[in-house]
């Protein structure tokens, strides 16, 4: 047994839906959070500086005694974290690409999965190739949509603009036939009334109860499931206001997020 808590990390408040999932499944296990907000969007930035961002943060939550990393934020994984996983080879990391790729592949009826995500995710190309691993008959349609990180990380999550942002970048998935549709951000869940009224009968796929899963299965494994002879005491850290990342965050988690800590891990430019 392990007391130690999960190392969970995102570009800013998104990967909050992971902690949830985590929290629903394992009720008795602390987490230790970091949100870049200082950073965030990571979608236009390069691949290299994600993946420097990336182990900087990794670091950092080993430094404080994580017993394993979850990579919630599909920038994060699409641009690769073989660096993070050499810098640290008896640290279980777990990443949010292949989950949603196995729940879609799951609930599909005619085969044809979208996926939308930040531009360096689509660009990446790593949906698709999680895709073709699995060798199933399915058509794989990606789109990127950057505007929408923007839209939830300033509260707005519903109204006349962002449905008409939605439907300009779904478009092309509706004329494609998708029935399922991989959000491929940790942030898109906030998303889902917008993205149900676009879409209409599309199934939506959150990598959120998928991850927790694979979590679960790693502790399992390993032996690492915490003793529950106190409550849990979870920890947010974030690269920006913390004033700010508490007042989102409660839209993701809720009454766990009781305070945020400042700090930032390298340059923010």
């Amino acid at each position: 047994m392990d007391s130690r808590p999960i190392g969970v990390f995102d570009s800013g408040v998104g990967g909050l839906t992971i902690v949830r999932g985590l929290i629903e499944l394992m009720p008795d296990e602390q987490i230790l959070y970091y949100g870049d907000t200082a950073r965030y969007p990571y979608g236009p930035r390069s691949r290299d500086e994600v993946r420097r961002f990336a182990l900087d943060i990794a670091s950092w939550l080993v430094e404080q005694d994580v017993k394993m990393l979850v990579a919630a934020c599909n920038s994060a994984a699409s641009a690769g974290l073989d660096h993070v996983r050499e810098a640290f080879p008896d640290l279980p990391v777990v990443e949010v690409v292949e989950p949603a790729v196995r729940a879609a592949i799951r609930v599909t009826r005619n085969r044809r999965i979208g996926v939308i995500g930040t531009e360096l995710t689509v660009a990446s190309g790593a949906y698709q190739k999680v895709v073709d691993a699995t060798r199933e008959n399915v058509t794989l349609v990606s789109q990127a949509c950057p505007r929408f990180v923007e839209f939830v990380e300033r509260g707005e999550t519903a109204g006349p603009e962002v449905i008409e942002v939605a439907r300009g970048y779904l478009a092309p998935l509706q004329s494609q036939d998708v029935d399922t549709l991989i959000l491929g951000c940790t942030h898109y869940p906030l998303l889902q009334g917008v993205l149900h009224f676009v879409m209409r009968d599309a199934v939506l796929i959150s990598s959120a109860e998928e991850t927790a899963q694979d979590v679960y299965a790693q502790l399992t494994r390993r032996d690492l499931f915490r003793i529950a002879d106190q409550p849990p005491v979870h920890r947010f850290v974030s690269s920006g206001d913390a004033a700010t990342f508490q007042a989102l965050g409660a839209r993701f988690l809720g009454p766990e997020i009781t305070a945020v800590e400042e700090r930032t891990l390298g340059p923010v430019a």
